[in-house]
């Protein structure tokens, strides 16, 4: 992950929207109590990659200067992650809430949803927690001769009314690169959005869709059975967790390419002391070896961050978005 930090300390000196977050060592003054609990809350279902980041930082929350205790999770599916972010806007802004987020929940969601409940600027960087590469897999419904992306393209333009694809939302990053996907190679692949990861991989499983665009460490268990074949992933470089599985770019296809990220937020007005506090807590569980590869089951990569880190690499994914959602042509609406 060297060279996703070098990508993050790169962003972040041209990052124009960093004035407002000073460096943590400005805070000289401390919490001067530990929280009793902090209580993590979780856009999608439990079971997910992404939940896995949100228990395995909460357990080591406690015994810091951060927490007595160790923290938990509080699911809140639906919307894409959505409600997660808007249930932090209005809990109390004193470190005791922290919501898990995707990046695209504050860097692509402002394109999409005109009357988005929340903005940017209602929560406040923490810590990056992990990084994720998707990828699209096909099931049961698909033809097991359908070995690689070129064939399963060829397939869904010969059976347009079986073509479609699972997210775990609508508006979400696999979403947009599914679509994305079927734009850049002339094929109408149609969208289903799910409340979640895990309910679009149990009809991919069992053969209700054709595939599915989903973090890629989420297929790993049923890979193992050969229940899904996964046919490309989004990174820049190929996935450690899948080295046999090509990327996108590698397939002619360079701008259906995310290294999508889980950050933790807190509510704007947190005291900048507590903020202090829960990003040293949250950065070192995740330097713990047993979180480490506890993520890497999931195919996920445990990379903090800075705020300032954060909020840069957030800017980016907002600017780099906003063109493609109007060629996507994916609106609330639509």
């Amino acid at each position: 992950m060297h060279t996703q930090r070098r990508h993050f300390i790169q962003v972040l000196g041209s990052a124009a929207a960093l004035g407002s977050f000073a460096p943590l060592s400005v805070f000289a003054q401390t919490q001067t109590q530990p929280l009793d609990q902090v209580k993590i809350m979780y856009g999608f279902p439990p079971g997910s990659a992404g939940d896995s980041v949100a228990r395995r930082v909460a357990e080591k929350l406690g015994g810091t200067a951060y927490s007595k205790n160790p923290g938990f999770v509080e699911n809140k599916p639906g919307a894409g992650g959505r409600i997660a972010v808007e249930s932090l806007k209005n809990a109390p802004a004193d470190g005791s809430v922290l919501t898990l987020a995707p990046v695209s929940a504050l860097a692509v969601y402002p394109h999409i949803y005109p009357k988005l409940s929340y903005k940017p600027e209602d929560v406040v960087p923490v810590s990056i927690g992990a990084v994720m590469h998707h990828g699209l897999a096909v099931g049961p419904a698909v033809p097991p001769e359908v070995k690689t992306l070129k064939d399963f393209l060829a397939w869904a333009k010969a059976n347009p009314d079986k073509a479609s694809f699972g997210s775990p939302g609508a508006g979400s990053m696999p979403h947009l690169l599914g679509s994305l996907l079927g734009l850049r190679a002339g094929v109408d692949i149609k969208h289903v959005p799910y409340r979640g990861t895990v309910p679009s991989i149990t009809d991919l499983v069992g053969g209700q869709i054709a595939a599915a665009m989903n973090p890629s460490g989420d297929y790993l268990q049923y890979m193992k059975s050969g229940k899904v074949r996964v046919l490309a992933t989004s990174g820049k470089k190929r996935s450690p967790y899948l080295p046999d599985v090509p990327t996108f770019t590698e397939l002619g296809y360079p701008d259906v390419t995310s290294e999508e990220w889980f950050g933790f937020y807190a509510p704007a007005k947190t005291p900048a002391a507590t903020l202090a506090n829960a990003n040293a807590a949250i950065t070192a569980a995740l330097k713990d070896k047993t979180v480490i590869d506890a993520l890497g089951l999931v195919g996920l990569v445990a990379h903090g961050s800075t705020p300032q880190e954060q909020a840069a690499d957030q800017k980016a994914e907002f600017e780099r978005w906003g063109p493609l959602v109007k060629q996507i042509g994916f609106t609330a609406e639509s």
